[in-house]
């Protein structure tokens, strides 16, 4: 099929209207359309092998396996090496930002010229951490078993955001996505509030290290209640944020390795762990009033009290309830649904897992599985190379796929502002957005050699993608295809041709 006609049936309305109004041909035999279209939803993406495994399973005990992961779950042994050979694997964040540290100082004693390439290599270190963070969260999306728990750390890593480019934040984003967002994606919200509240790439990004007694800065207070927990319509006001912002007074990063130097009779107030560090020389231990209450000047004390305070507001539960259902019902999810999770949130004490379960258990969840939610481009790419490669070796080169992200506008961890990549369709169904996608999808089709070439002077063995229409024609995944879809696919000229078509039709825009 020539390229404009293709293009022109991307950008029909075909793509905006629900797949059962769609007219579908007959199933294949083993097929279920509602087996697939929860796979797509609690997944990256389906693929042959996920859905034989829910069928397997069956749909109660394969959510009860996404909802609580184990935690013994491996990757495949090869794409475990790959992750092992990235930096980030060899050397901590703390040894890196000390290497950083150590090419400044001998920056100080070099000539102009000298010292400039001294700094660039410093901050080189940053970038190849950011990317290879990056590489990491691409590989466990594409080919790690718990789906759901990947699919919530991208989730919280967005609503948590913080900027990669941002001073040394890309030296020890790899420690916040795995020490403050990973173990607590599908646990308690609090433990992840308090985690992020830890973490020396959000205090830098949202400016933290430069509040002090004295000196308060309110950036990371504001964003902590308004993008955070209670939502721009959570009941707080700006004295709230002034008193919050002096109870995080102190909290900060700590770049020597060494205990901060502080009065005898603070000592004992120190709080230092690996990057982060308490410092009670640098907080104002007076008194707050804190919505509504009364917070004693007790350092880390008063820290802890608000985040209880925050984790627990029922506007805390009502918002982070309605972001999970835009994001996995689509835009403007049902206020009914939102309710059910924002109880369910209160009554476990903020367990997220079992909000989602109310979320997936709602018969609002059911009717959103018939129409499908547009892909933002995460969810697209990450779903085109995990149907396009299931049956292939692991990919070794996630940099192709990265590259992607940047030219669909969603780069990992490069969201300037705060608030995170949005979330709505209309930010992602332009026809710009639309011409991109469909060649990022003949990318995928059609240079498959690319995902496996480590560097640029290897020639990696050929790689042919089959035609995946007809090879995995009777596992259930393309019975939602409409007629004039499928027609476009068998008019192509060659398997990578239809494979680009198939990756590129409206129906695969939706999840």
């Amino acid at each position: 099929m020539p390229y404009p006609r293709l293009l022109s049936l991307c950008l029909a309305p075909l793509m905006l209207l629900p797949l059962a109004a769609q007219s579908q041909p007959p199933a294949a035999p083993a097929a279920s359309p509602r087996d697939a279209a929860l796979v797509n939803r609690l997944t990256w993406g389906a693929t042959p092998a996920e859905l034989a495994r829910l069928r397997e399973l069956g749909p109660e005990r394969y959510l009860q396996a996404q909802l609580r992961p184990d935690p013994k779950a491996a990757l495949p042994p090869d794409v475990q090496a790959s992750i092992d050979a990235l930096p980030i694997a060899r050397e901590s964040a703390a040894q890196a930002l000390a290497r950083q540290q150590a090419m400044r100082r001998e920056a100080k004693d070099k000539p102009p010229a000298a010292a400039q390439q001294i700094q660039r290599q410093a901050r080189l270190v940053s970038r190849e951490r950011a990317e290879a963070t990056a590489s990491r969260a691409l590989l466990r999306a594409v080919y790690a078993p718990n789906q759901l728990q990947e699919q919530m750390t991208w989730f919280w890593m967005n609503h948590f955001n913080v900027y990669a480019n941002k001073s040394d934040i890309g030296t020890y984003i790899d420690q916040y996505e795995d020490r403050a967002i990973r173990p607590h994606a599908l646990g308690k919200f609090r433990d992840l509030l308090a985690a992020t509240l830890r973490s020396p790439a959000m205090l830098v990004y949202l400016d933290n290290t430069r509040n002090t007694a004295g000196h308060i800065n309110e950036n990371y207070a504001r964003e902590l209640m308004e993008l955070h927990t209670l939502g721009v319509k959570g009941g707080y006001t700006q004295t709230d944020v002034q008193e919050l912002a002096r109870i995080l007074t102190g909290l900060g990063v700590n770049t020597s390795g060494e205990p901060p130097r502080v009065k005898p009779a603070l000592r004992a107030q120190v709080v230092q762990d690996g990057l982060f560090l308490f410092n009670p020389a640098r907080h104002d231990y007076g008194e707050k009033r804190f919505l509504g209450r009364r917070i004693a000047g007790a350092g880390m004390a008063e820290v802890d009290q608000a985040v209880d305070m925050l984790a627990r507001h029922p506007a805390t539960a009502r918002h982070i309830s309605a972001k999970l259902a835009q994001f996995f019902m689509g835009d403007a999810p049902p206020d009914a649904a939102i309710a059910r999770m924002a109880r369910r949130f209160q009554e476990t004490d903020g367990d997220i897992a079992a909000t989602l379960e109310a979320l997936f258990r709602s018969p609002e969840f059911a009717q959103s599985l018939e129409k499908g939610v547009f892909k933002d481009p995460v969810h697209y790419v990450y779903s085109s190379l995990r149907l396009a490669y299931a049956g292939l070796p692991p990919i070794v080169n996630p940099r192709p796929g990265l590259a992607l992200l940047r030219r669909l506008g969603q780069p990992l961890n490069l969201r300037l502002t705060p608030d995170g990549y949005p979330l709505s369709q209309s930010d992602w169904s332009g026809s710009g957005q639309m011409t991109a996608r469909f060649e990022a999808a003949r990318a995928i089709a059609a240079a498959p050699a690319a995902f496996y070439r480590k560097n640029k002077n290897e020639a990696p063995e050929p790689v042919r993608l089959p035609d995946l229409l007809e090879a995995d024609a009777r596992s259930g995944l393309f019975t939602g295809l409409s007629s004039a879809t499928r027609q476009a696919i068998e008019s192509a000229r060659n398997p990578r041709d239809a494979n680009t078509y198939l990756l590129a039709s409206p129906e695969f825009m939706r999840r």
